[in-house]
């Protein structure tokens, strides 16, 4: 009974003190829900398509990174944690699990370049050499770069490299809204491996937390959160996409393309900005995004699919899905709609799921990570 008692004190300590930060973000955080007996059989897929639990028990699941050989290495943000996650008898369902990483300050971000795992924090880029001889005991990361802003708010990162050779790492702005002094605030920028000559690449980008690069142009495609307190329907969030270095996003001047900001929108028009390829619904949260290869059905290949986490302070919750941008041959958006939803209880406006990431298997089938079920979803098309 003292046991028990200990625990549910535990649990109410973390759930309340996690929950008084999340007045300060888009993408909250949020207290973590139960994975014994998740309702898979509410989320709404297209015909031909399954899903099922790919990992359990991998609490606060965010960016995902996959080896060749099949490792799945896990970064997390209020866990402070990163894993790798290993199936190792082809069942489609993970068995064995490492703990690479404890109390890292943020670590959200994970990404893979020949064999050496990078790993994310608020300020910093870490760097485990030749990751996979050595999961069972890591060892201490080497630190290859530093000088990133220590500020928390919208200050963990997603990360990849690119088809340059260079690992692309965002920097979120401060604040809600505000114009930052510093230019490093509210850019993607991009390293060396090494971690020597970063630069800013696009700028006016309140708070990526998902990118990735076109298969054909090699152009590259982010999610943007948009600002909070502009009321339940605007501005939406953003997907959009860098034809060239240097480009400037809007924030936070203009959002959506075409909505100046109630306080800074006087300083600068919006036809000076690169509008989004799609506006997004307004506060959904969109993470991750990946382009639709031929694994799934042909009528969505090219497409671009996105994980929205969900709106926090919305008066009617949104997001909690994943959905997907249909594009023609010059790339511009054919429509938004909806992939699969049904984490989130519209009737009740209650939310037991939150996409976060995803990721391709070489078999063709999708990785979604979910960070308030503590789980990783395995989405297969069958059809």
């Amino acid at each position: 009974m003292r046991n028990l008692l200990l625990l549910l004190c535990a649990a109410f300590y973390c759930c309340n003190n996690t929950a008084v930060n999340a007045p300060t973000k888009t993408e909250d955080p949020v207290e973590e829900g139960d994975n014994t007996s998740l309702p898979l059989n509410k989320i709404n897929l297209p015909d031909g398509y399954e899903i099922a639990i790919y990992a359990d028990d991998v609490e606060n699941a965010r960016s995902m990174a996959l080896s060749p050989t099949g490792t799945l290495y896990v970064g997390t943000r209020s866990k402070g944690s990163v894993y790798a996650l290993k199936d190792t008898d082809g069942d489609h369902k993970v068995d064995k699990k490492y703990v690479l990483l404890e109390g890292g300050n943020m670590p959200n971000g994970v990404a893979l370049k020949n064999g050496d795992l990078y790993v994310a924090e608020v300020n910093r880029i870490l760097k485990w050499s030749d990751i996979e001889s050595k999961l069972d005991n890591p060892g201490e990361p080497e630190i290859i770069y530093d000088e990133y802003p220590t500020e928390k708010h919208h200050g963990w990162k997603y990360i990849a490299f690119g088809p340059d050779g260079k690992l692309y790492v965002p920097v979120g702005a401060p604040c809600n809204i505000c114009e930052s002094e510093d230019p490093i605030f509210n850019t993607i920028t991009r390293i060396n491996p090494d971690g020597t000559d970063m630069e800013i690449v696009q700028s006016g980008i309140r708070n990526t937390v998902g990118f990735t690069w076109h298969p054909e142009t090699e152009e590259l495609w982010f999610t943007d959160n948009g600002r909070d307190m502009m009321g339940d329907d605007i501005p939406g969030c953003e997907l959009n996409r860098a034809t060239t270095k240097g480009q400037h996003f809007g924030y936070p001047y203009c959002h959506q393309g075409d909505t100046p900001d109630p306080e800074h929108g006087s300083k600068r028009g919006c036809a000076e900005f690169t509008p989004p390829v799609q506006t997004l619904g307004p506060h959904v949260a969109p993470l991750g995004v990946e382009f639709i290869g031929d694994s799934f059905d042909g009528e969505v290949k090219g497409a671009a699919l996105m994980a929205e986490h969900g709106s926090w302070n919305r008066s009617k919750k949104i997001g909690y899905r994943l959905t997907m941008v249909g594009l023609d041959a010059d790339h511009n958006s054919t429509g938004y709609e909806v992939f699969a939803d049904g984490w989130l209880d519209e009737e009740s406006d209650e939310a037991w799921g939150r996409p976060v990431d995803l990721e391709w298997m070489p078999d063709g089938s999708l990785l979604v990570s979910d960070d308030f079920a503590d789980v990783i979803y395995r989405i297969e098309y069958k059809g």
